[in-house]
């Protein structure tokens, strides 16, 4: 994980309220909670995640199994396509800015490898965009269409 200075650019969010070294704290959010005594900027938003994953062959049930088990752990799952060396996942992330959403991306797979079945697959690619620029995207036919249907599918 990079780390920023504080009131830099690409510290936005919390720009000058962490003393330089400080560690970003994680967080869960549940849908609609809002923190106390914070500022609007700093309640969660939606963060449209892809993240996809490649490695060695495996069973196409398997993977699709998994898949589907993963779609059920994880509340906000979309769609998600897959082969027998690869798969793209699509969900939501409600997080308070792009580095907690990021970092939870990050830790998907791996935490849910066991509990699912996943394949031992490494994460080849992220991409974290909050709403407006998703919905953008799409109305500027740039992106990918919106996930329909809902769901695992082959490629």
């Amino acid at each position: 994980m990079r780390r920023v200075r504080p009131g830099t650019q690409a510290s936005r969010g919390g720009a000058g309220s962490r003393a330089a070294g400080e560690e970003r704290a994680l967080t869960s959010v549940a849908a609609g909670d809002r923190f106390q005594g914070e500022e609007p900027g700093d309640t969660p938003r939606l963060w449209h995640v892809t993240l996809s994953v490649s490695g060695r062959e495996a069973p196409l049930p398997e993977v699709r199994r998994a898949l589907e088990q993963l779609a059920h752990d994880h509340p906000f799952f979309l769609t998600s396509r897959y082969a027998v060396d690869h798969a793209e996942i699509r969900y939501w992330e409600e997080a308070r800015d792009l580095h907690d959403a990021a970092a939870v991306a990050l830790r998907l797979w791996g935490e849910h490898r066991q509990t699912a079945g996943l394949p031992p697959w490494e994460i080849v690619g992220l991409e974290v965009i909050d709403r407006a620029t998703y919905h953008q995207r799409i109305a500027e036919g740039y992106g990918p269409p919106p996930a329909s249907p809902v769901g695992v599918h082959p490629f």
